[in-house]
C-alpha cells in the first residue's frame, strides 16, 4: 500500500510541470469555442484597458509586452491618436460658442499627452516592469521626451482660434525647470498656465488633484471647452468639461 501510494505521489508530481507547460495562450478558446491567438489575446488586453474595462493594473502582461511595443511604435498608435485630435477640432468647430474674451480654455496632460515617454517605457518591456518613480523622474530631468506631433499641431491649432492652454500634469513641482525646458524644446510655448503636484496634494488620488486643479480654474472665471489626456484620471471627476477626448496608452494606468 505504502509503496502504491508513494508511486502515484511520483507520477503525480511528474505530471504537474507538463500540464503547466502544456498551457498556452494559444490552445485556449472563448466560451463559443472560438480559439484566441496571442495577438487576439494582447489586442483584446489593450483594447479593454483603453475601454477602462482593465483597471488597475501595475504592469502589461508579460506575454503581451512585445505586443504593446510594437503597438506604440506603429502607424496604428499614430492614426488613433491623430483621430482623437481630428475630433477634438471637429466638436470644437461645430459645438463650442467661444466667446473669445479670454476665459475660451483647453486643458492637456502633458506625459503622452503633449510629450511621449515611449523611449522611457522601451527600456522598461513597454509597461511590461513594475514602475519606478525615481528612475521615470531621473529621465524626466533630461528634458528629452519628444512631442506627440498630432498633439502638438492640435496645441497650435487651438492657440490659433484664441482658446487659452492649461497644462495640469501630475509631476511634482521639482520637476517644473525640467519639463517647461523640455516643451519649448520640442515647440510647445504661449500656455496661460501650467500647474505641477506640490507636496500637498502628493498624496491624493489624481484624478480628485485634477478635479480640485479644475475647480480652481471655473472660479478663476474659465470655461473649460475640452480636456485632453491619455488617462481616465485625467479627464474623470467633478467639475466635468464639457468635453473629454482621451489618447491611446496601452502601458500603463495612473488612478
Amino acid at each position: 500500500m505504502g509503496k502504491t501510494l508513494w508511486s502515484f505521489v511520483v507520477f503525480t508530481c511528474l505530471l504537474i510541470p507538463l500540464a503547466v507547460a502544456d498551457w498556452n495562450i494559444l490552445k485556449l478558446q472563448t466560451q463559443d469555442g472560438l480559439k484566441i491567438s496571442l495577438k487576439n489575446y494582447c489586442e483584446s488586453w489593450r483594447m479593454n484597458a483603453e475601454l477602462h474595462n482593465i483597471r488597475d493594473f501595475q504592469v502589461v502582461p508579460e506575454e503581451c509586452t512585445e505586443y504593446i511595443g510594437k503597438y506604440v511604435k506603429s502607424t496604428q498608435y499614430k492614426v488613433d491618436s491623430q483621430r482623437a485630435s481630428e475630433e477634438c477640432l471637429v466638436y470644437l468647430s461645430t459645438s463650442c460658442n467661444l466667446k473669445k474674451d479670454g476665459f475660451d480654455a483647453w486643458i492637456f496632460d502633458i506625459d503622452d499627452t503633449l510629450l511621449s515617454t515611449v523611449p522611457y517605457y522601451k527600456n522598461n518591456l513597454y509597461g511590461g516592469k513594475k514602475l519606478n518613480v525615481t528612475s521615470l523622474e531621473e529621465w524626466m530631468r533630461k528634458g528629452n521626451a519628444p512631442a506627440l506631433d498630432h498633439s502638438l499641431k492640435l496645441y497650435n491649432e487651438l492657440k490659433s482660434r484664441g482658446v487659452q492652454i492649461i497644462l495640469v500634469t501630475s509631476r511634482k513641482e521639482h520637476l517644473r525647470s525640467a519639463t517647461i525646458d523640455n516643451l519649448v524644446k520640442v515647440g510647445y510655448y504661449g500656455w496661460t498656465k501650467i500647474v505641477f503636484r506640490d507636496p500637498a496634494n502628493e498624496l491624493v488620488s489624481v484624478q480628485k488633484y485634477k478635479s480640485d486643479v479644475r475647480r480652481q480654474i471655473i472660479n478663476e472665471g474659465y470655461r473649460i471647452w475640452g480636456i485632453v489626456g491619455d488617462q481616465y484620471s485625467s479627464i474623470e471627476g467633478i467639475p466635468n468639461p464639457r468635453r473629454a477626448f482621451k489618447l491611446p496608452n496601452p502601458m500603463y494606468y495612473v488612478a
